[in-house]
């Protein structure tokens, strides 16, 4: 929570902290039974009616605040700013209408993207130009004088915290050399198309047509691993009288490429990085574009995708044919270990062993080198996409584009447990044997799978548990979507999500004070959790009662401020855009 919103987010200060919340007198009933009773309402019933009416969050996170200019302490509630509609449905709601005014404003932006850069600082320059002379002494001097490079060392490590403190970004390279790795070959495959490459023009918009610019909404999806059951659904078709549709299980089991699929749900991401850069390449500007990934019934990740600017049909069909990803790892067909029998960790050794010979595991470093001697080693994995839709092309504030603004965030919070619920027991069976497969699948180079099949994983340590990873590719509830649910390009709005909800929230006090409601500057206010233990932190129903009188008292306020200026009513759209976004 940031500082400027405590006040409006409703304070609870010391003086009222510990007061308890007054109850209406309760008519005596005469005996009441057990079940009555449970019936009735406590305090934590009452306050989350209250913020369900009032759309506010009702899984606060108690905060205090303090004034440094007075010294005052108060107690507030932040929201809790969880995305999923199923545990907190006004942050979930908050959250999908700033994913929309993002994906709404920059889908079709006129008019460049601003990029605000910073000039460098002279006291960043000499730092920089300090740290190479260190570079270049600490080299001359790892070879002769063991003390002077460990002196180097330090200044170099004291540089790199005061670059750090000046806001210098990115990573700084090391002092120790590493050997560099055999480069692959760049080479396309020869079972692919070739594409058209240009030079990337600095540009984001496409082109205008008669004083039109399109764009473009499309998805892309990954490759069939074998026949899909359907069933009758009498609510699917146009036309609501019902259609064949998948359940999502496959009509045979035993030859359904669940390998291939749990492979393909992990490198989903960096297929779609692929595809965007040879997008670019094919079409010679810079494509910013905007996405949301879904699971489909299957249980494999698919992308519906809004890119800003007109692209044909078929040059997007091209570049989905002609676009790959491999994954150069080591091999991992066939598991050397089991449960039961994994990898030990041997102290002395610094590694794990085999738990019956007691020899050292290959080390992931050791397996690349092996391949790098390997002159026509094939890639451990290949992901493609598959069957593509047809893309559709969209004129910016119709009709059509809000409906696809609406359609793209649809699910953005509901969880992929909520999405992949199984509505019989083959389905079910189904999703299991896919997250059983998903088990046994690396999902990076620190991933504990790789100890099934011999390799010790990089940055490995005795806390490594043999033959598991705690990574989202691995949990049940992420099944088939380990990856981020929004993907968008930096340049889409030139701007960060924090970005758009400042943004938002100014619009609002702009607007307040165009009537002459003024709020307090809070600036000079530090907000931060509340210690564990501390006695004069209000309960949390408090809270969030404050923060839905708080509310109320700012809902009237802004009705009556768009009121008295004369814009579209508060019940439009727009207004309710504006505000819940705020």
């Amino acid at each position: 929570m940031t500082t400027t919103d405590y006040l409006a987010e409703g304070g609870h200060t010391m003086d009222n902290a510990t007061n308890t919340a007054e109850s209406a007198p309760v008519a005596s009933l005469g005996r009441t039974t057990a079940a009555q009773r449970r019936a009735m309402p406590s305090l934590k019933d009452i306050a989350a009616s209250a913020a369900e009416k009032e759309g506010v969050c009702a899984r606060v996170v108690p905060m205090r605040a303090v004034d440094d200019s007075t010294g005052k302490i108060s107690y507030v509630g932040a929201p809790c700013k969880c995305r999923f509609e199923a545990i907190c449905p006004a942050c979930a709601k908050a959250y999908r209408t700033l994913r929309m005014n993002q994906l709404r404003e920059g889908w079709c932006l006129s008019e460049e993207p601003v990029d605000e850069t910073v000039e460098p600082t002279q006291e960043q320059t000499d730092l920089l130009t300090a740290r190479a002379k260190l570079f270049d002494q600490f080299r001359r001097a790892r070879e002769d004088d063991t003390d002077l490079a460990d002196s180097i060392r330090a200044q170099v490590a004291e540089i790199d915290e005061k670059l750090r403190e000046l806001g210098v970004k990115g990573r700084f390279p090391s002092l120790e050399e590493k050997p560099r790795r055999k480069a692959r070959s760049t080479r396309r495959r020869q079972d692919v198309p070739n594409l058209p490459r240009r030079k990337v023009e600095k540009r984001t918009l496409g082109q205008v047509y008669n004083g039109y610019q399109p764009s473009t909404f499309l998805t892309v999806t990954l490759d069939s691993y074998g026949p899909i059951n359907q069933v009758w659904d009498p609510k699917a078709g146009r036309d609501g009288k019902g259609a064949m549709v998948s359940d999502g299980s496959p009509v045979d089991p035993e030859t359904y490429d669940y390998s291939r699929a749990a492979r393909d749900a992990i490198h989903f991401a960096a297929l779609i990085d692929r595809w965007v850069q040879n997008l670019r390449r094919a079409v010679g500007w810079d494509v910013q574009y905007f996405g949301s990934v879904e699971p489909q019934k299957r249980g494999a990740p698919h992308l519906h995708l809004a890119i800003r600017g007109s692209v044909s049909n078929k040059m997007l069909k091209a570049v989905t044919a002609a676009t790959y990803r491999q994954i150069w790892w080591p091999h991992f067909d066939k598991p050397v270990y089991h449960d039961g029998q994994m990898p030990e960790w041997d102290y002395v050794a610094g590694t794990f062993v085999d738990p019956q010979t007691g020899d050292p595991l290959t080390s992931w470093d050791d397996a690349r080198a092996v391949m790098d001697e390997v002159d026509d080693l094939e890639p451990a994995h290949v992901v493609r996409f598959g069957v593509q839709a047809k893309p559709i092309q969209i004129l910016g504030g119709t009709d059509k584009m809000e409906r696809r603004v609406r359609y793209l965030t649809k699910y953005l919070t509901k969880s992929v447990a909520d999405l992949l619920e199984p509505d019989s027991r083959r389905v079910a069976e189904h999703y299991d044997r896919l997250h059983a497969e998903m088990c046994v699948t690396p999902c990076s180079p620190k991933c504990g799978v790789w100890l099934r099949y011999g390799i010790v994983p990089k940055g490995a340590r005795e806390k490594t548990q043999p033959g598991y990873c705690k990574g989202k590719a691995h949990r049940r509830d992420t099944l088939g979507l380990p990856g981020r649910r929004v993907l968008n390009s930096k340049k889409w709005t030139g701007k960060t999500l924090p970005d758009h909800k400042a943004e938002r929230a100014e619009f609002v006090r702009q607007q307040l004070a165009a009537v002459g409601i003024v709020k307090p500057d809070t600036s000079h206010v530090r907000v931060y959790p509340v210690p564990s233990g501390d006695p004069d932190a209000p309960p949390r129903e408090h809270l969030v009662m404050a923060l839905v009188n708080a509310r109320s008292k700012w809902r009237v306020e802004y009705t009556a401020a768009r009121m008295a200026l004369g814009d579209n009513p508060p019940d439009t759209p727009t207004s309710v855009q504006q505000s819940e976004a705020a």
